[in-house]
């Protein structure tokens, strides 16, 4: 019998490989069962590039089985050579601490973490492989895997010509232990990981066949890479990286990512990040091809991923700038927001000193002249933290001086500048 869950995430492009795709759509039809996704805590925050695995065991969840999440504290400490041409950077354990609380809270956000029933657990593979001694971890485990095996895997081999320490090299053999590991312990029975990880993750099923006498009954499933429908990066803007963290980017930047989204993309980021049913996203495709100037399926994909990355606050605020940006109504913001708002605007350094309208457009590259300045200010085209400006007299001064330090100069409808005062 088919399994709605499967036939779902068919449906929305989440399945790239499975090991047995028979024997987990069994599984799942006759019982509720654990299952883990590991992250590597490299950096205190997630982009968004990795959260597809985890949105994808948040959806096993909603069906009843039980997330569990693994935080490598361990694993961290090595680095996966997957998907890399050179060997990572190695953290203290004093970093990976403060990486991996970051990543806890927000597997806070996307999970739910109730006692009862099928409540999200966390797990930090340090534990475990932390207490293993050198000798232990080579008769335990390194007598389970050949060195031919390993360099069969499409991770080692591409690495042999550039390069790759014995560190690395280890580094399948530890997640297979972690996979080992979480079956004995937590009955986890299906590791999901991203394409990449898929010699990772057979590595565990060899690891648990080798150490059970009896049948064992594990799987695992990868996710596809993201990719763009023009074939560039998913997951990049012009600023780097778009950060789960609101310091790094905020929810306002976070929200315009996905509100950018082109035609050609929306309805399978609607597939692949949000919670929206099949109906729901289907009536979404419609309105991309018969009312595209309307943006509706962007606006709901954002609306929807700022709300679970960011709650209803961040959505607020978000929604709130751009409404204010898109009416050039920028007295409804406060100060705090502009700054949110104008984080990556064109920005110039003055001294503080008051300075006349015309000849401040000229001195910060606004206006190309002082009389195209005149005319921009008698037109109406210049507007000083969201008031108008038609007085050439017109002088900036500390009132203009947002707490003391910059001001935002529109010229036109869409054209911003920041002027920081030093």
């Amino acid at each position: 019998m088919a399994n709605p869950l499967i036939e779902d995430l068919q449906w929305r492009g989440l399945l790239y490989q499975q090991t047995d795709a028979e024997g987990m759509e069994q599984l799942l039809n006759s019982e509720k069962v654990s299952l883990y996704v590991g992250v590597d805590p490299t950096a205190d925050s997630m982009h968004i590039g990795h959260i597809v695995p985890l949105l994808t065991l948040r959806r096993f969840q909603q069906a009843g089985h039980r997330p569990v999440l693994l935080v490598g504290g361990a694993t961290g400490m090595i680095g996966d050579p997957s998907g890399r041409s050179t060997e990572r950077n190695l953290l203290t354990e004093e970093q990976i601490a403060h990486n991996v609380a970051g990543l806890k809270a927000q597997m806070e956000r996307i999970f739910d973490f109730g006692k009862d029933g099928n409540g999200a657990i966390l797990v930090n593979n340090h534990d475990w492989v932390g207490k293993l001694s050198v000798i232990d971890f080579l008769r335990d485990y390194g007598k389970l895997v050949n060195v031919n095996y390993l360099l069969a895997k499409d991770t080692i081999a591409s690495r042999l010509e550039t390069g790759i320490s014995f560190t690395e090299f280890t580094y399948t053999i530890l997640q297979g232990l972690d996979f080992n590991y979480l079956y004995d312990h937590h009955n986890v029975k299906i590791q999901v990981g991203g394409s990449d990880q898929w010699g990772n993750i057979t590595t565990g099923l060899e690891v648990i066949r080798k150490t059970h006498e009896e049948e064992t009954n594990a799987f695992g499933i990868t996710i596809p890479l993201v990719t763009k429908a023009d074939g560039t990066k998913f997951g990049k803007t012009a600023g780097g990286a778009v950060w789960l963290d609101p310091e790094k980017t905020s929810p306002y930047e976070f929200y315009q990512f996905w509100v950018n989204a082109a035609d050609a993309d929306v309805v399978k980021y609607l597939k692949i990040f949000t919670f929206l049913s099949r109906e729901e996203i289907e009536a979404l495709e419609t309105a991309v091809e018969e009312e595209p100037h309307l943006r509706k399926a962007q606006k709901t994909l954002a609306s929807e991923m700022t709300k679970l990355i960011h709650g209803e606050e961040g959505l607020e605020q978000a929604e709130k700038i751009t409404a204010a940006l898109f009416s050039g109504d920028l007295k409804a913001l406060s100060v705090e927001e502009m700054k949110v708002a104008f984080a990556g605007v064109p920005s110039i350094e003055l001294p503080k000193e008051d300075k006349n309208i015309v000849e401040l457009l000229v001195e910060a590259n606004i206006s190309s002249s002082k009389r195209q300045a005149r005319e921009d200010v008698t037109n109406g085209a210049i507007s000083v933290n969201g008031e108008k400006v038609t007085d050439l007299e017109y002088t900036i001064d500390a009132k203009d001086r947002l707490e003391d330090a910059f001001a935002i100069i529109r010229r036109g409808k869409k054209k911003y500048h920041m002027l920081k005062f030093i």
